[in-house]
């Protein structure tokens, strides 16, 4: 577990890892990821699309995980080529994985050029002025580093028509186009017999067959599993590196990656009749014991996964036993039942309890939030202590 202390002092002389300790005390709780789960599980998808390459998509924060610990903690495991969704991640990425092959999945902005350049990063171009301008810049500099192009093939999002991307066959014929990659994005991959996923496929095979001697890529984390006609020449997979079910119609084949929790701010007693919450949504059956705990919607603990008196919420697990949130979530606090845990048991203010792990996995957080395990990853806020587990030397 890289928790090594960091033995620098702080401008008002005091031991940065005493500041360190302090933050980790103050925090409301523990985010820690293990970066040797999303190695293992970059390295079962590698397994299942051989004989493609395995890219890793670490965008919006690894998907709140840590973008640097994260690529490098992929690089040592293999990976050789990353996806991000702007310049800004690029950079973070880039200082982490200096060799790898690096793509800007929200293509070029405009007069950007240059900064893609300065990092050595390759645009995902979707739109024809996007490729005039790269052409450009490409043409006025002699910069060669490459950029990939997106193709629609049923998303409607970004890309080219494929009928815009059928007129520049002529200039891939030419040789020195200076693509790199030719790529389209699946939009149903996590329904397994969904019409669009065939019609995609399909489409995609007949047009990146025409962009000779480039590498081709379709399948993100679902689309791996789709069948051996999706993986191309490289798969591009993202959730699924981080413990989130690819496969939502069967058992999840990633191992979990992160486990939450949150310090317990008071614990207290109230009678049979008396409600708990805003709106008074929620009224004891019974007397009942409560644990308040430090964390809620702006933390990325969603309003959703409060309860009423007609539905239950979420569960956390305190002191080892599944427990019922209780009323509505607060920005800053959940109030949790924990009348019905063991007599042994025992809970006190400060200790923490479980909101991800101990069988509590993202997916089935998601689906009380009524939400996507993506959306639960990227709201994960920033007044958790983070922790990395594994991993190599520095991440």
């Amino acid at each position: 577990m890289n928790l090594m202390p960091d033995s620098r002092t702080t401008s008002s002389g005091t031991p940065a890892d005493a500041d360190t300790a302090v933050a980790a005390a103050a925090a409301i709780g523990t985010l820690t990821v293990d970066l040797d789960a999303i190695a293992a599980n970059w390295r079962k998808l590698e397994k299942t699309a051989v004989p493609a390459e395995c890219a890793g998509v670490v965008k919006a924060n690894a998907y709140g995980c840590g973008a640097g610990p994260v690529a490098r903690a992929l690089g040592a495991a293999g990976c050789k080529t990353f996806f991000v969704a702007t310049l800004g991640e690029a950079r973070i990425v880039r200082a982490a994985a200096p060799s790898a092959d690096l793509y800007v999945l929200n293509g070029l902005f405009q007069n950007c050029s240059d900064a893609f350049a300065a990092i050595n990063c390759r645009p995902v171009i979707g739109d024809l002025n996007e490729l005039a301008e790269w052409d450009a810049f490409c043409r006025r500099t002699g910069w060669a580093g490459g950029a990939a192009v997106h193709i629609d093939t049923g998303m409607n999002r970004l890309g080219l028509t494929l009928d815009e991307a059928q007129g520049l066959i002529p200039r891939i014929d030419a040789g020195d186009h200076g693509i790199t990659l030719v790529m389209s994005h699946l939009a149903c991959a996590e329904t397994l017999h969904h019409p669009l996923n065939a019609r995609q496929v399909a489409a995609f095979r007949e047009i990146a067959g025409q962009f000779s001697g480039i590498p081709a890529s379709l399948a993100n984390s679902s689309g791996i599993f789709l069948g051996p006609q999706y993986p191309f020449d490289l798969v591009r997979p993202g959730a699924a590196l981080y413990g989130v079910n690819p496969t939502p119609e069967a058992d999840n084949p990633m191992q979990p990656v992160v486990e939450l929790k949150a310090r317990i701010v008071q614990i207290r007693t109230i009678d049979k009749g008396e409600s708990v919450g805003y709106g008074a949504t929620w009224t004891a059956r019974r007397p009942t014991r409560l644990a308040i705990v430090a964390a809620g919607y702006a933390d990325g603990y969603f309003r959703a996964g409060g309860s009423n008196d007609g539905t239950r919420g979420a569960d956390v697990v305190v002191a080892g036993t599944r427990c019922p949130v209780a009323g509505r979530i607060s920005m800053d606090l959940l109030a949790v039942d924990i009348t019905d845990l063991p007599s042994h048991a025992i809970v006190r203010r400060g200790h923490l309890v479980t909101l991800i792990g101990e069988g509590i996995t993202v997916d089935e957080l998601a689906h009380h939030f009524g939400t996507i395990g993506y959306e639960v990853l990227t709201s994960l806020g920033s007044r958790y202590n983070r922790i990395y587990k594994g991993g190599p030397a520095g991440s």
